[in-house]
This record gives structure tokens, C-alpha cells and sequence, in this order.
């Protein structure tokens, strides 16, 4: 495709629906001089209150979603639920969409609904390039079966697109497993609203002290957060058990396990067999409210498996907190560089998962240290470096705006 005179390239990612991350991300390239993005989306979802089956509950995002980016939304969009499977959220309008939208690329996010099928076909029948974005890693579980179908499938999918946008270092062992050349990934970092999580995380003294007040935190005691769906795979029952071996051992630590899903009454009723440890549950924290949670906390977990990326510890990062996370984690190998950034241990091992807690306990300095580590490293981990990553995915299609 020749280089577009005197205009940006429109490039349209097609989405399920507004997600939380990815808004201020297009809000971001929509401020270059030479990009354009423009989300097409499928679902109104979570722009109203909607079930999100993780969280076991009506969820609504309380941020802005919408503005600077102009979207656009499939006939049909408002009120349609999610669906994941090849099958699933086959959009016929997402043709049109692609069609008529004068755009001058496309990017799907993986192959696992219809509608993505549909945006790839629309796209080549006008010549435009297409890129695919996704999360997965090779250490995540799957069947050997599976596996085997994915080694012989995927390399096949992957030919067909003109590039992959590769959200870190796995990610791009994984691409490069099943076959795609170098020279079609580019690097488009998994990231989040870096400034706002910030600005919105650095509190003062006064307000860290209600706000911990409020949560009902030991004063001038470590508090450790996890900030997730509490899912079987996450393991937050094992950070109830480290912290309540170490407050055994003699070491003062404040649990809070913020989130709500299918293991809420289960983590509830494990607390209370262990009263030495003082866990709180201030449930569901919204977008807005959740960098304030982080400031007033002072060590981040996530022990989970089989997670493909984790944006949670990005924000957490972004609050300068040290990351304690299991190896298989996707962002760990990019982010949790170990005793640097944060801690890193095997997902499942209770000794492991201890041993990493326990210095930043007992260690304030070493907390601070490794917290402010923390977030120079997520400063260079960006929504700057994604566009880095888009003008050399599009450079590399021939597609160059301004």
C-alpha cells in the first residue's frame, strides 16, 4: 500500500468491547500527527451494567471509554453479550464496518470469535493489511492434545496476516514457535494508563492514612494487596496462608484481598480460621477508586497460573509497589525482575511464595527500594512504546500517515 498524503492512517482495532485498557490507548495514538485509531466494537459491554461471569457480578467501568476516539459500534451492539469460540459473536455488520470505514488497516485481537474471521476476509477484499494481536504464551496449560493441535493450526493462521503486534518477550517466543518471521512482529507492549495510575496512586500522608482507616488496616503495619477476580487459578487462598505463617513467625503484615468471584465465601471462611492475620475484603474496586487502593497499600501479589499477561501488576507497579508473582505469569519475564522489581517463585509453592514475601515484610527500606524500581521500570513500559511498535508494524505494510 503507497504512503497516505497529507492525512493519518486510519487503523481500525476491532474489539469486543470498550475495555478499560485499551480506551486510553487509543485516546493516546489519536494525539500523534500521523495515526489514527479507530475500535470497532461489537458489545456496548461495560458501558453498561453488565454480568462479567470472573467477578461474579454487574460491573460498569466508571472511566471515560469513549472520548477522543471516536468509535464505532456494529448494528446490534447495544446489548450483546460476549461470547468466546470461532463460532460465537459472528457479526455480519463488522463486513460493512471494514468495508466502507476508509481505513487503511486492521487489527483483530486473536481468533477466538466470528466476528474477527469476518474483519480479516472484509479487509483483504480491499487489499488492507491485517495484524493480529493476542495473549498467549507457550507456558500456558494446555493438553498435549491441544497442543498438538495448536502447533499444526496455528502457523497456518498466522500466515495470513500481514503482521502480529507482540505484547512482550513470551508473547514473542511464543510467535516465533509457531513460524512467523521476525520481520512481521513488531512489539506493542501490553500496557495501561500509566499517567493516570500515577498521578491518581501518590498520595499524601493525610490521605493514605483514611484511606487505610477506611479499609481498616493496621496503622504503620505492611499491608500486602491482592487486586483480582478470585478464581481457583489465582491462588489468593495461598496468600491467606503465607501471611498468616509469617505473622506466626513474628512479623506484622495486614492482608487485602480486594476483588469478588467464585472463591468468595470459600477465602472468607479460610480467613476466619486464622485470626492472628487481619484480612480485609473491601470486595469489587472500580477503575477509578483502584490506584487509590494501591497507594495506600505496600506489597503487591499475584500467585496465579496459567495467566497469560496480568495487567494488574502493571498498575501496581505504576503505585510503586514490589511485585511478588509466580514465574508463569506473561508480564513477569518483561516486568518482576527478581530482588530488583519485585519477587518472583514458583505458582503453588507455599515455601517459595513465603520466602519472597518475607523480606519485604520484615525490610521497609527494601520494600521502598524495590517499590520505586517498580515503577521507573513500567515508566519505559508504555502507551509511547506501543505506538513505537505500531508505526513499525504499519512501516513494515507500507502503510505511513502524515
Amino acid at each position: 500500500m503507497p504512503r497516505i498524503s497529507g492525512r493519518k492512517a486510519r487503523v481500525a482495532f476491532v474489539n469486543t468491547h470498550p475495555i478499560q485498557y485499551f480506551s486510553p490507548l487509543y485516546r493516546y495514538i489519536n494525539t500523534s500527527p500521523d495515526i489514527e485509531a479507530v475500535p470497532v466494537y461489537l458489545s456496548d459491554h461495560g458501558l453498561r451494567e453488565s454480568q462479567d461471569p470472573g467477578f461474579g457480578q454487574a460491573v460498569k467501568w466508571d472511566v471515560d471509554l469513549l472520548s477522543g476516539i471516536n468509535p464505532v459500534f456494529t448494528r446490534g451492539a447495544e446489548g450483546r453479550l460476549l461470547q468466546a469460540g470461532a463460532t460465537k459473536m459472528i457479526v455480519p455488520d463488522v463486513w460493512r464496518v471494514i468495508r466502507n470505514g476508509n481505513f487503511d488497516a486492521v487489527v483483530v485481537h486473536g481468533h477466538r470469535i466470528g466476528a474477527n474471521h469476518i474483519a480479516w476476509a472484509a479487509a483483504k477484499s480491499k487489499g488492507l493489511p491485517v495484524f493480529t494481536r493476542g495473549e498467549t504464551h507457550l507456558e500456558l496449560i494446555r493438553s498435549p492434545g491441544k497442543a498438538r493441535v495448536r502447533d499444526w493450526l496455528m502457523p497456518k493462521l498466522y500466515a495470513v496476516y500481514d503482521g502480529v503486534l507482540a505484547i512482550g518477550t513470551v508473547n514473542i517466543d511464543y510467535y516465533r514457535h509457531m513460524g512467523v518471521p521476525e520481520n512481521k512482529i513488531s512489539l506493542f507492549p501490553y500496557s495501561v494508563d500509566n499517567d493516570r495510575m500515577i498521578a491518581a496512586s501518590t498520595l499524601t500522608e493525610e490521605a493514605r492514612a483514611a484511606y487505610r482507616a477506611k479499609l481498616g488496616l493496621t496503622p504503620d503495619r505492611p499491608a500486602l494487596l491482592y487486586a483480582s477476580k478470585f478464581q481457583r487459578r489465582k491462588h489468593p487462598d495461598d496468600l491467606i496462608r503465607v501471611c498468616a505463617a509469617l505473622v506466626r513467625e513474628g512479623l506484622a503484615v495486614d492482608l487485602v484481598l480486594a476483588g469478588s468471584g467464585e472463591m468468595d465465601d470459600e477465602l472468607r471462611a479460610l480467613a476466619a480460621q486464622h485470626p492472628e492475620l487481619k484480612t480485609v475484603f473491601p470486595g469489587f474496586i472500580n477503575q477509578s477508586e483502584l490506584p487509590i487502593l494501591f497507594g495506600a497499600c505496600d506489597i503487591f501479589s499475584l500467585p496465579a497460573e496459567n495467566e497469560p499477561w496480568g495487567l494488574i501488576i502493571n498498575e501496581a507497579m505504576c503505585a510503586a509497589l514490589p511485585v511478588v508473582a509466580a514465574r508463569e505469569i506473561g508480564s513477569v519475564t518483561d516486568l518482576v525482575h527478581h530482588n530488583e522489581t519485585g519477587m518472583i517463585f514458583e505458582a503453588g509453592d507455599l515455601a517459595g511464595l513465603t520466602d519472597a514475601i518475607r523480606p519485604l515484610v520484615a525490610d521497609p527500606a527494601k520494600r521502598r527500594a524495590m517499590g520505586a524500581a517498580a515503577r521507573d521500570r513500567i515508566r519505559s513500559w508504555s502507551y509511547a512504546e506501543c505506538l513505537v511498535g505500531l508505526r513499525d508494524a504499519l512501516a513494515k505494510a507500507n502503510v505511513r500517515g502524515g
